[in-house]
């Protein structure tokens, strides 16, 4: 399906890079072709039928349109269906469902800015496609390469483990710049070398004006880069901090640059790959193209040995800006051709094959991820088994609760309420928009919520009815009445969830997707097709009346009178939970909103809470935060996962310090254990066994070594070749080089099936193969070294940090999108009910509930620490995005409810120009049947999520069940009174004084 819908991209942040296989069609055309018909024609012939044989020809085109939407909806799946994808596949899971790593970088804005390059929108966009090409050169990984704002860029790598995780890391940092350059010498470049030697100390650049001349380039690190003997180059040690901000000293070559026009560099690379040297070690073969080559022998021939005393210039390589090679140019190289050799491994040589080929990056990135975001596959799927099930637990209780109560009607209701599932679910597929846990928050929540325009319209038709009009004529007036409702408060929900898809993570941007697309939809269900199926029965007369359960009749009560108890019980509510806030202080913020780190980690057996923490507590210099998790398969009593939550940042502390917290056996985390069997000869017949991968010689492990592996939890193939080379690498050889240096050619591991044959994926079961160059005493001490550092490997199914500048941005987006929130709302209020005083009373309202729900976390998590806690579902409740998240859609749910009743008042108005204080509660009085129904739709739906949604939305079901129970509150209590205080003082300034004689 990407390759058919990936074009659409309504409510996507930005493009994304996800390239099909060079050469490989993107969708079969003529399936297609027929999908398309069948979309186009089929819903219009069907529409016109069945009007036809209904008899109600008026009914053509909107019951067409029906079939139109709805088979355009079931499009994806049937592609994904016929063309052998599978139905599922037609929708992208994002990484908390499927799992997988969420990295965000930071460009380095002060680099680029030296280098004299323009961070503009074009220049990231060039950058995001250089990424794509390393990451993915084939376009066969479903990685995802975007620009996230203007100087960040965001990668999601979905299931991929630690080591592949790693090797992205490297692919994504590394500059890719290359440059061949002459190291100075004192007989061709005195002056420059006298001018060098004067720079200030800390600058590595020589300029006139702004061109750079030569540059005191450093020795990459483990490169044996050195002086000869009589090459008079210019080399000198300084301090200079390292990847890591440490202050080292580094060697330093001076470099001459020649200029623009005439230098070589990796912009002028046809392409770059794998070949051994003259000593068969690995080594990047490149060519030029035919600018390069002319330019490197143009380069080589000005700096050839002098004819004289055979005085040979050194051509240094330099990668990212750092020396790798300077071997001496003993002729000039016109064959537009090379090799670039550095001390490097296979795998480095792949990598940095692979990073060339791809293209230098426009703007450096900064090495460490600002955010970087783990979850493992096993949690993964738990989410998407807890998600799926809320949604058909809040589905079947709404279905059941409309059916029961509305009879007939409800079952419309349901109807709609399928339709619109088809339609959500139908057009995030189709736009290719990514599931996430808070998506699937969404989507539970718009079935709470699109039931809200059937309870009005219903409710409309109750009141009809009671004024004994015909059933063709309250369905006319149910409709009409109802319809400026639902489209304002739809409206006011709407402006919420574009403002947090504009402002929200990876995940929120998920849920404010299938917002936006639910409420939209509920409105089509509804008011299209609903009507439809009411003018069927009712022209059909398939039920002589449009019966109900009876409903709560209020006359008479005088809600306003009771404003002053009311607003002094919130303000009590309010600063109970403000002193809890204010009290807890920093241990609410969750880590994207103060910077840290977040840790999912198992152990091998069920452990206490409190022994837990205590661990933690003895090893960790700074508070901790602890919560319990469980899966769908674990007791009740397993308590074998743990989520704990730190303000330190550095990734490799906090790993330490966990595996110092449980070094005892009792509480041993969950790691890999590996296991082998007998060490025997890889012969020719057993060479035949293997498959034939692009680059591996298969007759070089006959002689070899194979060896069975065991290991207590899946792994890849590629991940155990490439821990069984790093161990290799460690033996030493002579002149302190690695024995195997080129190791991870060296090593084929295969994963196999139940039945004994190869196959791919990850397993528990696989055979590595050595070539003969391993001895068999160096493969089983490099496999009992790989045992061992398995074993002090603990499993961590989560693996998230947030840095500080991160987490600061994130604040201010949260407030930002509360108050933008605010200000659309007042001004759509203000432009619907022409009066501002209705917006300033909606958003008192909206404060009130906010304020509510933000007391309510903090009174939570206190809460959690007693007896109740644990019987109410109550857990250290952080402030996060999904928090924020949850707020906002609140403030759409509770001012829908609060416009209702501002509606009612407009219509009992009418052209009287006052508002009066019996307006106000008749209002309320006739809405109170729709204001308790719906929020008991709502409260079914997100009690269930609650209860059944995981605890990755734990903290968003919570908060919106108390910002219902609020905002059905404030509605009547809050913004009636609030709305009659400002009107009677208008009023009063309006009213002309009376003049005394």
């Amino acid at each position: 399906m990407e390759g058919l819908f990936s074009g659409f991209t309504l409510l996507q942040a930005s493009p994304a890079v996800a390239d099909a296989p060079p050469g490989a069609p993107t969708a079969n055309v003529w399936l297609l072709g027929i999908i398309a018909l069948c979309v186009l024609t089929i819903p219009f012939l069907l529409g016109t039928l069945v009007a036809g044989a209904l008899r109600m020809k008026d009914i053509s085109f909107r019951l067409s349109l029906v079939f139109f939407v709805t088979a355009l909806s079931l499009t994806p799946f049937i592609y994904s269906g016929v063309s052998g994808e599978g139905l599922l596949k037609a929708i992208p899971l994002g990484i908390d469902l499927a799992g997988g790593t969420n990295l965000v970088y930071q460009i380095d804005v002060d680099a680029a800015k030296k280098d004299g390059k323009n961070l503009d929108i074009n220049t990231v966009e060039q950058l995001v496609q250089a990424i794509g090409k390393r990451l993915n050169p084939s376009g066969a990984e479903e990685i995802t390469i975007r620009r996230v704002g203007r100087d960040r860029i965001e990668v999601i790598i979905p299931g991929a483990d630690k080591d592949i995780v790693e090797q992205k890391k490297r692919l994504i940092t590394r500059l890719g710049s290359l440059e061949f350059a002459i190291l100075a010498n004192a007989r061709d470049h005195a002056s420059i070398i006298s001018r060098a030697n004067q720079l200030p100390d800390g600058t590595d650049d020589l300029r006139d004006d702004k061109l750079l001349i030569a540059s005191w380039r450093t020795v990459a690190d483990g490169k044996n880069v050195g002086q000869n003997a009589n090459d008079q180059t210019q080399l000198r040690v300084v301090k200079r901090r390292n990847d890591k901000g440490e202050l080292v000293d580094v060697q330093q070559f001076l470099v001459v640059h020649e200029t623009p026009d005439k230098q070589v560099t990796g912009k002028l690379l046809q392409d770059a790959g794998y070949r051994p040297d003259q000593q068969g070690r690995p080594a990047v073969s490149f060519r030029m193209t035919t600018t390069g080559s002319i330019r490197l022998d143009a380069l080589t021939a000005k700096y050839a040995p002098d004819p004289v005393d055979k005085f040979e210039r050194r051509l240094a390589i330099l990668l990212d800006g750092k020396v790798y090679s300077a071997p001496n140019l003993r002729d000039r190289l016109s064959s537009g051709g090379g090799e670039i050799t550095g001390d490097f491994d296979r795998k480095e040589v792949d990598e940095l094959a692979g990073v060339l080929n791809a293209g230098a990056l426009e703007v450096p990135l900064i090495p460490t991820p600002v955010s970087e975001f783990t979850i493992s596959p096993l949690l993964g799927a738990d989410v998407q088994q807890k998600g799926l099930l809320a949604i058909a637990l809040s589905a079947a209780a709404v279905f059941i609760f409309m059916a029961v109560y509305y009879m007939v009607s409800g079952l419309v209701a349901d109807m709609c309420l399928v339709l619109n599932l088809i339609m959500v679910v139908g057009a995030m597929a189709f736009i290719d928009a990514t599931f996430t846990l808070p998506g699937l928050a969404g989507l539970v929540l718009t079935i709470g919520m699109a039931v809200d325009a059937n309870v009005l319209i219903y409710e409309r038709f109750r009141e009809e009815i009671a004024r004994g009009a015909s059933m063709r004529l309250t369905i006319q007036n149910g409709f009409d009445k109802a319809l400026s409702a639902i489209v304002d408060g739809n409206v006011t929900t709407l402006i919420t969830a574009v403002i947090l898809f504009m402002i929200g993570t990876d995940a929120v941007k998920g849920f404010a997707v299938s917002l936006f697309i639910g409420l939209s939809a509920s409105m089509f269900a509804i008011l299209v097709f609903g009507r439809i199926c009411f003018e069927i029965i009712e022209r059909k007369r398939l039920v002589k009346s449009l019966s109900m359960m009876p409903t709560i009749k209020l006359s008479g009560v005088d809600f306003l009178g009771m404003r002053v108890p009311a607003i002094l019980f919130s303000v009590v509510v309010i600063a109970v939970g403000m002193f809890a806030l204010v009290s807890r202080g920093r241990d609410n913020l969750d880590i994207d909103f103060t910077g840290g780190t977040m840790v999912t980690l198992e152990f091998q057996k069920p452990q206490q809470t409190a022994v837990v923490r205590e661990k933690l507590d003895a090893k960790f210099p700074t508070a901790i935060s602890l919560e319990e998790l469980r899966l769908n398969d674990e007791s009740a009593t397993a308590g074998t996962r743990f989520r704990i939550r730190t303000s330190l940042i550095d990734r490799e502390q906090v790993r330490g310090l966990i595996n110092e917290s449980f070094a005892d056996p009792e509480t041993a985390l969950t790691r890999v254990q590996l296991s082998f069997g007998d060490i025997t000869p890889v012969t020719a017949d057993d060479s035949k066994t293997i498959r034939i991968r692009p680059g591996t010689n298969i007759d070089k492990f006959t002689g070899g070594h194979r060896v069975p592996l065991t290991f207590t939890g899946p792994v890849a193939e590629a991940t155990v070749a490439e821990y069984l080379a790093e161990q290799l690498k460690k033996f030493p050889g002579k002149d302190a080089q690695p024995r195997y240096d080129s190791a991870i050619g060296m090593v084929l591991v295969d994963g196999v099936s139940a039945d004994g044959q190869p196959t791919t994926g990850k397993f528990t079961e696989l055979v590595a193969r050595v070539a003969p160059d391993v001895t068999n005493e160096d493969l089983a001490e490099a496999l009992k070294a790989l045992a061992t550092q398995l074993a002090n490997e603990p499993i961590f199914d989560e693996f998230n940090s947030f840095t500080t500048s991160v987490a600061a941005e994130t604040q201010q987006n949260a407030l930002l999108a509360i108050l933008l929130s605010l200000v659309a709302i007042v001004v759509y209020i203000w432009f619907r009910f022409e009066k501002l005083y209705y917006g300033f009373a909606a958003v008192a309202a909206l404060t009130h509930d906010a304020l509510v729900v933000l007391g309510s976390v903090a009174l939570g998590a206190w809460l959690a620490q007693t007896p109740i806690g644990p019987i109410l579902g109550l857990e250290d409740f952080k402030i996060n995005m999904g928090f924020i998240a949850a707020i906002l859609t609140i403030i759409g749910y509770s001012l829908n409810d609060t416009i209702v009743i501002f509606d009612r008042i407009r219509e009992i108005r009418g052209k009287n120009p006052n508002v009066t204080y019996d307006m106000i509660n008749l209002s309320v009085n006739q809405t109170m049947s729709r204001t308790i129904l719906t929020a008991t739709t709502v409260l079914i739906v997100v009690v269930i999520l609650y209860l059944f949604g995981g605890e990755g939305i734990h903290t968003f079901a919570y908060s919106f069940i108390i910002g219902t129970i609020a905002g059905t509150y404030s509605t009547i209590f809050i913004a009636n009174p609030v709305l009659y205080w400002l009107v009677s003082r208008q009023q009063a300034k309006s009213t002309p004084a009376k003049v005394t004689a």
